[in-house]
């Protein structure tokens, strides 16, 4: 199965958050909070994205992070490299020096054009993109007794409760 690592899916819930308040400077505490992950997985997912331009942080009593371009401007693309380094299906979609039997390989000009379709399909979808299909996470309610778990209050936003 191909698929991105979890910090990189961790990545984009971060800046989706990010995204949905683009005039907030906020924590990575309150990053985590919004995002729904632990402080310290915040943390590490904002360090490269950091080095790769995507957020800026800025310190002090009121620091924190925000996109450093407009949502419109990040391609999932950055993302996954900004996590995972440059984009490649098979190790001689980077470098064909890496493999033992480049000089003989039939497939290797169909993983680089495949490779290049990814990169391509990555770079049409933006961050601004991913939040519009995002659902907009509910506030926390405050849990009264007799009051369901958060997660079932969500299921019940809209309905009555407690139910009579």
């Amino acid at each position: 199965m191909l698929r991105v690592t979890r910090m990189t899916d961790y990545a984009t819930v971060v800046l989706t958050v990010l995204a949905a308040r683009p005039d907030a400077v906020l924590s990575a505490a309150e990053l985590a909070e919004r995002a729904g992950l632990e402080a310290p997985t915040v943390s590490k997912v904002l360090k490269p994205l950091a080095q790769a331009g995507l957020v800026e942080g800025f310190r002090g009593a009121h620091g924190g992070y925000r996109l450093a371009r407009p949502a419109e401007a990040i391609s999932l693309v950055e993302v996954v490299e900004a996590m995972e380094g440059p984009l490649a299906m098979t190790e001689c979609s980077l470098d064909d020096h890496e493999c033992g039997i480049a000089h003989q390989c039939g497939v290797r000009a169909n993983w680089r054009r495949i490779n290049d379709v990814i990169a391509a399909a990555l770079g049409a979808v933006s961050l601004a993109q991913m939040l519009e299909d995002a659902p907009i996470p509910p506030s926390p309610l405050p849990r009264r007794s007799g009051s369901p778990p958060a997660s079932q209050a969500t299921e019940l936003q809209g309905s009555q409760w407690p139910p009579r």
